[in-house]
């Protein structure tokens, strides 16, 4: 078995998770992970499956799904990642304000240094406000509400409001 990430790019039209999943499913493979989300109009998609065909053949046997140039497919093989260490308590951070270069940068940075990893992150302009969330883990020994001033700070010399709080636990 290899584990394949998949990505999808393009102009958005209704099936194209159909169609890709189906051709996945065609070949055997077994959907693991997924992301998918529109930007601005645009389709985007990442998958992780796991089957029995390289890399190679998989992205002959999607490519007619975007042979009309309006999705660039690719496929690569990734090797298995070893499953994360429990952390503790998930933290949301959040960022909004005026639009202007550098603010994921920046404040994600300040979230690095701190030797925080951030699992999900979207963002999103609506005019002229800019507004960001991400979800993070932190170390254990890491003092939160210095961290939270440090991103705050980081906030006002951007000109944007930053909060770090912590998540509540998903109930499934």
């Amino acid at each position: 078995m290899s584990l394949l990430a998949v990505t999808v790019i393009g102009h958005d039209r209704p099936g194209i998770i159909a169609d890709v999943t189906a051709g996945l499913a065609e070949l055997g493979f077994n959907l693991e992970d997924s992301s998918m989300t529109r930007l601005r109009g645009h389709f985007a998609m990442t998958l992780l499956c796991a089957g029995d065909h390289p890399a190679e053949d998989v992205e002959r046997a999607l490519a007619p799904i975007g042979a009309d140039g309006s999705l660039l497919i690719s496929v690569w093989s990734v090797p298995p990642e070893p499953e994360p260490e429990p952390t503790g308590p998930g933290y949301l951070l959040s960022v909004h304000g005026g639009d202007r270069p550098g603010i994921v940068s920046a404040v994600t940075r300040v979230l690095a240094q701190a030797g925080g990893n951030i699992t999900d992150l979207t963002t999103r302009l609506s005019g002229d406000l800019y507004v960001l969330l991400a979800e993070a883990d932190l170390p254990d020994d890491v003092y939160v509400a210095d961290l939270a001033a440090r991103l705050a700070a980081t906030g006002r010399e951007l000109g944007v409001t930053v909060a770090l709080r912590r998540q509540d636990a998903d109930v499934l």
